[in-house]
């Protein structure tokens, strides 16, 4: 029957409370500790960062999700302080979180400590003040309608909250995925410096969650680039408690898993595409659509590459239609290309065809891209490849905030 797109954040489906709320981790007195529970039982999945330099909280969620098989239902989180490079207090800290929410607020719903996600964002090699945090872990309030609490309590330098939400129906009742995120730099595919935990009240297998779970994090938080670092923090949570289930669980085969995965698809995207508006600094947001490559990965490589690419997006800042830039960062992509065959549009207007460029008119061609939305688009001419990834411009902003960051 298709998904339903709608308003919403990780307490939409049934059976989820989330809250959040201030500790003293910020020196800006901004709420920086939340926490998202399922009040039943439920199924999980995860995808984290590549990067060899993983922080405690990625550690600990990595040795609770093998322990129990996929089987978290809640998520303890705080933002100021990345617990990364933090050493063997650091895996401590992120494990004391885990045990002071089964302890708190999770005992209501007799969640056990290995059923807890965990995750932490902000500063790097910075140890946690667990006196602050463990306090304001235990004095959490969670509730139905938390979500926007708890979105406020993972924000960082992100200027606007994230969230997003889908249903399907399945024999009459009515399934909801939701979800909620942060993340506006440090992203590069293989995720970004996002957190993102989504919710549905569908029944899921583990082994299909996290099937599903990593083609939903490819087709979005893994095509979308607003600087190129890769984080130490990189986290995708999904939580299945099946509140709104009556049949089997979903595991693959049956007919209703396309309207699941379409769900989960939306959820992850809007996610993925409010982080790259949101990028620091940034005032336009890009979209960069390749077809006719010779494989779909072909593809891939192309859009994430010109969606990196520093030169494209600082010709993008200034409404420049320099289109060899796009080019050069295809060329360099690792996808099979011919020069000769390559076509560039930017908007509506076609500025390469076979290589060579058109008689196009270069004031039009800049006005394509002095909105805050602008398309490029690539077509290779090599096969049936398509990908599309998300981005925003370069300015001096994103240089002043990171140059400030810890000072």
């Amino acid at each position: 029957m298709g998904i339903v797109p709608k308003s919403g954040d990780c307490t939409s489906p049934k059976g989820f409370l989330a809250g959040g709320g201030t500790c003293g981790l910020k020196a800006s007195g901004r709420p920086d500790v939340g926490a998202i529970v399922s009040t039943v039982p439920a199924t999980s999945a995860a995808v984290f960062t590549k990067n060899l330099v993983k922080a405690a909280p990625v550690l600990v969620s990595q040795e609770h999700l093998r322990a129990t098989g996929g089987r978290q239902r809640a998520v303890v989180f705080n933002s100021g302080n990345a617990n990364a490079a933090t050493g063997t207090q650091g895996l401590a800290d992120a494990r004391q979180m885990a045990g002071r929410f089964a302890d708190g607020p999770g005992s209501a719903y007799k969640v056990s400590v290995d059923e807890i996600f965990v995750a932490s964002t902000g500063v790097i090699g910075v140890p946690l003040d667990m006196d602050r945090l463990g306090s304001g872990i235990t004095s959490l309030h969670l509730t139905a309608d938390g979500g926007a609490a708890a979105i406020s309590a993972m924000m960082t330098t992100d200027s606007v909250p994230k969230s997003a939400a889908a249903t399907f129906v399945v024999g009459g009742t009515t399934v909801t995925v939701g979800g909620i995120a942060k993340g506006a730099a440090m992203i590069a595919p293989h995720m970004a410096t996002m957190l993102a935990f989504v919710t549905t009240d569908a029944a899921v297998s583990p082994a299909y969650l996290q099937e599903a779970l990593v083609r939903a994090v490819d087709d979005s938080f893994n095509m979308i680039v607003i600087d190129g670092d890769m984080s130490t923090n990189d986290t995708c949570f999904v939580i299945a408690n099946g509140d709104a289930w009556t049949g089997a669980a979903l595991d693959g085969t049956q007919a209703e898993c396309a309207d699941f995965e379409a769900a989960l698809g939306h959820v992850c995207g809007e996610l993925a595409r409010a982080m790259a508006r949101d990028g620091e600094g940034s005032t336009k947001f890009i979209t960069i659509d390749v077809r006719g490559a010779a494989t779909r990965e072909d593809a891939r490589r192309v859009a994430r590459s010109i969606a990196g690419s520093n030169l494209t997006k600082s010709a993008v800042l200034g409404a420049d239609p320099n289109w060899g830039r796009i080019a050069c960062a295809a060329g360099y992509s690792g996808a099979a290309l011919d020069p000769n065959r390559i076509e560039i549009a930017i908007g509506d207007m076609t500025l390469v065809r076979s290589g060579v460029a058109t008689q196009y008119d270069p004031e039009r061609a800049s006005s394509q891209m002095k909105g805050t939305e602008v398309s490029i688009s690539v077509n290779l001419h090599l096969g049936d490849g398509e990908a599309t990834a998300w981005g925003c411009d370069l300015t001096p902003e994103y240089v002043r905030l990171n140059s400030e960051y810890t000072t």
